[in-house]
């Protein structure tokens, strides 16, 4: 069995990215945007953090947390998020996915890719460019010319603040902030 190793930073800022299993397209449907929402709502009652920025696309989501201090436990609000929310799902009479033979063995549904990749953000121009990553991705992959035009993203609470004109900058330098590198 594997052991993965995690950033412990209590009270830092994480990126996180989350894919669905075998990248199935569940967030375009209104109801799996509902049970997620549910969920988000229900992991930050009972475990508090920020949401900084997010972006929902159809099959994966980016988004930042800001951590309470003395508080890096980010993989347990996951658990509970996905948990929560594919009760949610299943409950609602939404098909589970096409399980392999170890998730029919240990039950386990086939909403969720087991893990997710995180980050942790190390000063100020790397939460700035993982903010502009993550606002301008629905552009990235194609599905809307500007982050403007796609309703699932903080980008629009960034407009209403002042953060950004009507529209977003080009993300910093043409890199991707997630490969590394010098813009």
């Amino acid at each position: 069995m594997s052991h993965y190793r995690r950033a412990r930073f209590p009270g830092g800022y994480y990126f996180f990215t989350v894919v669905t299993w075998d990248r199935r397209p569940l967030f375009v449907e209104a109801f799996a945007r509902r049970c997620l929402r549910h969920a988000w709502q229900v992991v930050q009652e009972r475990r508090p953090f920020e949401l900084v920025a997010l972006c929902l696309l159809p099959e994966h989501l980016h988004c930042l947390w800001k951590m309470p201090e003395g508080d890096a436990g980010f993989s347990k609000r996951w658990a509970a998020l996905k948990a929560i929310f594919t009760r949610e799902y299943l409950r609602g009479g939404e098909p589970d996915g096409t399980r392999n033979r170890s998730r029919r063995r240990s039950k386990e549904a086939a909403l969720w890719q087991r893990r997710f990749w995180e980050h942790q953000i190390r000063d100020e121009r790397d939460l700035q460019r993982h903010i502009e990553y993550i606002h301008f991705n629905p552009v990235k992959h194609g599905l809307v010319a500007k982050p403007s035009e796609w309703p699932w993203s903080t980008y629009h609470r960034y407009v209403r603040e002042g953060f950004y004109e009507d529209e977003m900058p080009m993300p910093c330098g043409e890199n991707d902030p997630l490969e590394g590198g010098e813009p």
